[in-house]
Parts: C-alpha cells; structure tokens; sequence
C-alpha cells in the first residue's frame, strides 16, 4: 500500500502546495490554505487500472424495492425531527451553542435505547467520572451505557469495529484527530479527515453515527462547509437567551422533512418534551389588547400558533427606529410601505417594534398579514377581535396570496378554539370546519374592513 504524506491544497482554487503559506500563489487569496493527506502514487502515464474491481454496476430498475427500518429513539420530539426515527448507516450532525444541552439530550438518548440496541458514548471533552456525574443528576438508568474518553480517529474506530454498536455518538468532532496529520484538532484537515473516515464507517457498518459539532459567535457549525455536505442530517439546537425552552430544527434531511422542529424544555432533570408547542408562544391575554394577532406557521409538517405583538408610537429621532424580533427586518419594511400606500397609514414620524412572542423565528411569507394587522391594531389603538387568527402572504400591490396547506392550520386553530379565521380567499376550505367562522380576503383594503369596521362575510 502506497504511505499517505502530508501536503497542503487551496480551498479556493484547488492547487496543491509543497508547504504551507498564508496566501494561495495562484489565486492570492488569504487563509485558504489547509493541511490534507496526499497519497503518493508511482509516475508515468496512467495506462488504466490493472486490479480486481471491489465493486459491481448495476441497473438501477433491477435492484428490488426494499424499505429501510427506522430505528425509533424513544423521545418524541426528535423522532419528529429526524423523519419517525433514526436510519441505520446514517451520519447526524447536531450543533448549538455552548450550554445549550446537546450533550444533555444525547446522554438522555442513550439511556432510552440501552436496553433495545446495543450503543456508545465517545466523549472527548470529558472524563468518564464527570459523564457518570451528569448521568446521576439526570436520574438516568446507568445499566446498558457503553461509553468510552477517546480523540484518536484510529482508536474509535477500532474500539467500535470490537464493540459493534447500532448507535455511536462522538461528542464532539472538534476534539478528534488522526494521526496522519500533524495539525492540532479542530483545524480544518483535521475535522474533514476524522469526518470522512466516521461516514465511511458508518456506510460500511449500518451503524448510525451522531457527531456534536461546535458552532461559531456567528451561529454557523465550525470547520468546513463540507461537513454539512458529507453528513445525512443537520440539526440546529436553538434556544432564546434566559429562555428554558429549546428548539431543534432540521436544517439537512436525507430521510425526512427540513425544517421539521421539535419542542424541549430544559429542567432540573434534563430536556422534556413539549407535545403542544402552540400552548407556549400563546399569552393568554385576559382580554383584547392592541396589536397583537395570532397567527399559523408552518414548521416541517406541523403547524404551530404564534402570536405576534407590534408597537407603534410616535418618534422624537430623526430617524425612527424599525425593530423587528423572530421577523425578518426587509418584510417589516415591506409592510409598512404596502401599509402606507394601500391603507393610507404614514408611520414614517413613528417607532415600529415587532416580536414574535417566546422567541421563535419565522421567516415563511404566512406571516405577513398577520403582522400587518398588528401594526394597524397598534397604530389605531383598536384590539382585533377575541379568537381570531390570520395568516397569508401579502403582494406589494395590496393582493393577498395563499399559503401552503392553508386547511391544515385552520383544523389545528379550531382545536385550541378559535373561531373566527382570516385567510387568503386560495385558502378558504371546501368544507365548513366545525367551530370556525372563516372570512376569505383578496386585497388589503378589505382585510381592514373585515377586521375593524365590524362586517362579516363567511365564505
């Protein structure tokens, strides 16, 4: 077999350095030059390969239909999240900021599964006594954890080839390294090597492997990009500041849904569940009050009921502020000009301020009619009425435009009793939703009739 050495590649343009150097002689690009393993091949023309082929081409329209079996984990939440459970030979990457609970909820998922399916813990930031610690604060059954202190690539792969797990967890990817290498871990090389060798163990193994990656002061997973590229799922564990809640998002999914969001609160005894989301971001005012509207998103393939509150008062700057929290900033913009122009509301002399009540962040164009009502709610001081919610996109023109799955959100508002629903006129049911009096709108003009001069017009 021919040795592996070390050599040095551009990540901009891909030409190959004898040593390393601070800025690329080809493109002259800086800090793009990383560390990899070349393999030393013997020269002359390539005149083919003279070997026996390992592997075989096949027709695809002759390989016979098989269904993969799931592995179901046991917490709800991330079941949803990853599709109905976990695939055998897939590679899931779960990042978060620090203190989050990631290691909490994996420790968590380890013990569930103890007694069905053989697993290992790798951690490299701890020692088996303090994992052992947190497993006791946790109230977690010990019997059945397989767990191991190792940051050598070869050494978990070995010790894993013995063991042969159906679930590997490596807590965290940051702090292995190969021995090929003479980077310390955590570099670039080092990540995409440790990375490339555990997919292609878990390929070959049909064992689900999860690595817990670290994350940047900007949010992104750190390393390579190609890290997203080289695993099955990516999961984003976000939680707001002083906020006891935590949200994992699918970013990534071979074998499910994107954007598929499970619910966790974080207490004395680790992360729990929360089977009703909707019950969490609902305030629960005593009675109306201005600017606020209850709206339906689409996260995944479940739709959760947001309230989101607006704030209008006059400004005494020269340039009033434009806040906007869980909303994208450009689509407040957008609504105060169409506002303007289709409403006759000026707020350009007035502080706009938006939030989406419990932290959450939504960015589907759903939002925008129910975050134009709460700003002419507050603007005019005028509640909507009691048990009402809205969702739809709205046009620069004033047009408002369906959603989708629009019947799906007006069946899960009726179950938490609201009865009376504004929507675009794409969106109204076919059928009558027992319990929901359902208004169907086409332009601005006539949202702001409905809701606040008093008229009703069922569809």
């Amino acid at each position: 077999m021919a040795k592996n050495k070390n050599s040095y590649q551009c990540e901009n343009c891909g030409v190959r350095l004898s040593k390393w150097a601070g800025q690329c002689p080809e493109c002259k690009e800086w800090n793009c030059v990383v560390e990899t393993v070349a393999e030393t091949r013997p020269g002359g023309r390539f005149s083919g390969y003279s070997g026996q082929l390992s592997s075989e081409i096949k027709d695809l329209s002759a390989i016979g239909q098989s269904q993969v079996k799931r592995m179901a984990v046991g917490v709800g939440e991330l079941d949803r999240v990853l599709g109905g459970g976990i695939v055998p030979g897939s590679v899931i990457l779960l990042g978060g900021d620090p203190g989050i609970g990631k290691s909490t909820l994996l420790l968590q998922l380890v013990a569930a599964i103890a007694g069905r399916f053989p697993s290992l813990y790798i951690t490299g930031e701890e020692s088996l006594d303090q994992l052992g610690m947190r497993a006791r604060r946790l109230e977690l059954s010990l019997d059945g954890i397989r767990c191991l202190t190792e940051t050598s690539i070869e050494q978990i792969l070995g010790h894993a080839s013995q063991e042969k797990p159906r679930l590997m967890i490596v807590d965290s990817i940051q702090t292995v390294y190969t021995e090929n290498l003479a980077s310390a871990p955590g570099s670039v090389a080092q990540i995409r090597e440790s990375a490339a060798a555990l997919v292609r163990w878990a390929k070959e193994s049909h064992c689900c492997v999860v690595l817990v990656g670290h994350v940047t002061k900007e949010g992104a997973l750190a390393g390579p990009r190609v890290l997203e590229h080289m695993v099955d799922s990516v999961l984003y564990f976000e939680s707001d500041g002083g906020n006891r809640f935590r949200v994992i998002r699918a970013i990534k999914n071979r074998f499910g849904a994107v954007n598929e969001l499970g619910m966790f609160a974080m207490t004395g005894k680790g992360l729990k569940e929360v089977k009703n989301p909707s019950a969490i971001f609902l305030s629960g005012h005593s009675k109306p009050v201005s600017g606020s509207m209850i709206t339906v998103v689409r996260e995944g393939t479940r739709p959760i009921l947001l309230e989101v509150q607006a704030l209008v008062d006059l400004s005494n700057l020269n340039n009033p502020r434009r806040v906007a929290l869980g909303l994208e900033h450009n689509r407040l913009a957008m609504m105060l000009a169409v506002l303007h122009r289709q409403g006759g509301i000026a707020l350009a002399d007035h502080d706009v301020f938006i939030n989406v009540v419990g932290g959450m962040r939504v960015s589907e164009t759903g939002a925008d009619l129910p975050m134009l009502l709460a700003l002419f709610s507050s603007f005019r001081d005028k509640p909507v009425e009691d048990r009402m919610i809205c969702f739809g996109e709205v046009g620069l023109s004033g047009e408002i435009r369906p959603v989708f799955d629009g019947e799906q959100r007006l069946r899960e508002a009726a179950g938490h009793g609201f009865t009376r629903a504004l929507v675009p006129g794409a969106n109204a049911p076919r059928k009558p939703i027992k319990g929901m009096n359902v208004i169907a709108v086409n332009h601005v003009s006539e949202v702001l009739e409905q809701v606040f001069s008093g008229a009703t017009t069922l569809s």
